[in-house]
């Protein structure tokens, strides 16, 4: 049984509710935090997701927020121009979470990783979803295509502060004895059939075949 929370932790906390008290706790960010923002790619930041193979999605729908990985063999998304990012949504679990937020609310970010570097890339636009022949096309992989391709009016971008891969020691460490499997989490919940083990070990076989369409 899994526990439910008992009272809100609003209750609990003290809670700040005002911008002021937030700045007077924070104080004013470094000029170059604010210098850094471009409303749109520059040379430099346009080099760095050309060469990010990962990034994580996020998105705002009627439901809350959500948070999707987003992975390919080669640059994640594809630039059209220095305004706009093109994103071919890959087979998933068919949740549609990002997908049915996006048609609701424009609103998105994108968070870019390169493994062994302390620099994220941060765009913050606004996204719609196309089926149009020719972007999916763009993304062929032999006979396979994405369903849709997700495209990314640029707001702005900026490389994010290093501070919390550095903290976390990302890239250097390897915790997975630490945590539980997916297999042990999914079989938590029951929802698979097969044992957490077999789940785990066959995962990579069973998927396989289903990265691409």
């Amino acid at each position: 049984m899994i526990p439910k929370p008992t009272m809100s932790t609003s209750d609990t906390f003290s809670k700040i509710d005002s911008l002021d008290a937030l700045h007077d706790l924070y104080g004013e960010p470094p000029k170059g935090a604010l210098l850094k923002v471009s409303p749109h790619l520059t040379a430099t930041y346009r080099k760095w997701i050309e060469g990010s193979r990962f990034c994580i999605l996020s998105t705002v729908g009627d439901e809350g927020t959500d948070g999707s990985p987003r992975g390919d063999d080669g640059p994640v998304v594809d630039i059209y121009d220095d305004k706009t990012l093109l994103m071919p949504d890959w087979r998933g679990n068919n949740r549609l979470d990002s997908l049915r937020n996006i048609i609701r609310d424009p609103r998105s970010s994108l968070i870019f990783m390169v493994p062994g570097s302390w620099t994220l890339l941060r765009v913050n636009a606004k996204a719609f979803v196309s089926d149009d022949a020719k972007l999916r096309a763009r993304f062929a992989k032999g006979d396979k295509q994405p369903a849709t391709v997700v495209v990314f009016e640029i707001d702005e971008a900026y490389p994010q502060c290093a501070k919390a891969v550095m903290r976390a020691d990302l890239w250097n460490r390897n915790d997975t004895d630490q945590v539980p499997t997916v297999g042990e989490m999914m079989a938590e919940m029951k929802a698979i059939e097969k044992s957490a083990e077999d789940y785990d070990t066959g995962y990579a076989a069973y998927a396989e075949p289903k990265l691409w369409g």
